[in-house]
């Protein structure tokens, strides 16, 4: 069988249509919460995509992006890093302790963090860069064997010790299972949050992040549905 074509780029134009067509739908959806318009941002979830691809969001004025892997990343953003103003990298794929250094170097906020030896590899690399490590918890709210993140049950304790490392932990993420409803687990993750203090909640991808938003998302991962499919291979779906 003759493996099929992958997909192709989308134009620049193409990319911002879709940019507006999902801003205005997160407008929507903050709208029909009662919440804030500006209340939820766009990650927008570059991994595996083309560069012309990234040119076209960011000329288009999008400025948050999220990758799921350091060295994949590295590659893509370590030359225009620095030429882009406003512009924030958030990892939000698993991550090695071994990687951590290279992590606090790029990203400006690590979305995945699962376990205490991971908290004291990033703490450690802050503390040499000089640099607060902002992180998210990233809970396991369908107790996923295959599924990076903490338990949801032993989330508490992780914040605290994130916290007693010197880590910024500014919220939570999390994946729903696939073939659940997402609402529940939402509504975990956010309970979670307020039980500790929390107020930053990255939840819900192109299928479902309407949804999360009127859960309370704070940030929402958009990827296939702002470029399509994805031109690589890729590790388990952030997007």
């Amino acid at each position: 069988m003759t493996p099929s074509s992958p997909e192709p780029v989308l134009s620049s134009s193409a990319v911002a249509v879709r940019l507006e067509t999902i801003q205005r739908r997160i407008a929507a959806a903050c709208r029909a919460s009662g919440r804030a318009v500006d209340g939820v941002t766009l990650t927008a979830v570059s991994k595996t995509q083309p560069p012309e691809a990234i040119a076209a969001a960011l000329a288009a004025g999008q400025r948050v992006f999220g990758e799921n892997r350091v060295q994949e990343a590295q590659g893509r953003w370590n030359d225009r890093r620095e030429g882009v103003s406003g512009l924030e990298l958030r990892l939000i794929g698993p991550l090695q302790s071994n990687k951590a250094a290279d992590a606090v170097a790029l990203f400006d906020v690590i979305e995945t963090l699962d376990r205490p030896k991971l908290a004291d590899a990033l703490a450690t690399a802050g503390a040499r860069a000089g640099k607060p490590v902002r992180v998210l918890i990233q809970v396991n709210t369908g107790a996923e064997p295959q599924k990076a993140g903490v338990l949801p049950g032993d989330a508490g304790q992780l914040i605290e010790y994130a916290r007693t490392a010197g880590l910024v932990v500014e919220g939570l993420m999390c994946i729903p299972p696939a073939d659940e409803a997402p609402g529940p687990h939402f509504a975990l993750l956010r309970k979670i949050a307020r039980r500790h203090g929390l107020e930053t909640l990255s939840m819900g991808m192109s299928g479902d992040f309407e949804t999360a938003i009127r859960f309370g998302a704070t940030h929402v991962r958009v990827g296939s549905s702002l470029f399509g499919e994805r031109k690589g291979p890729e590790t388990p779906s952030m997007d």
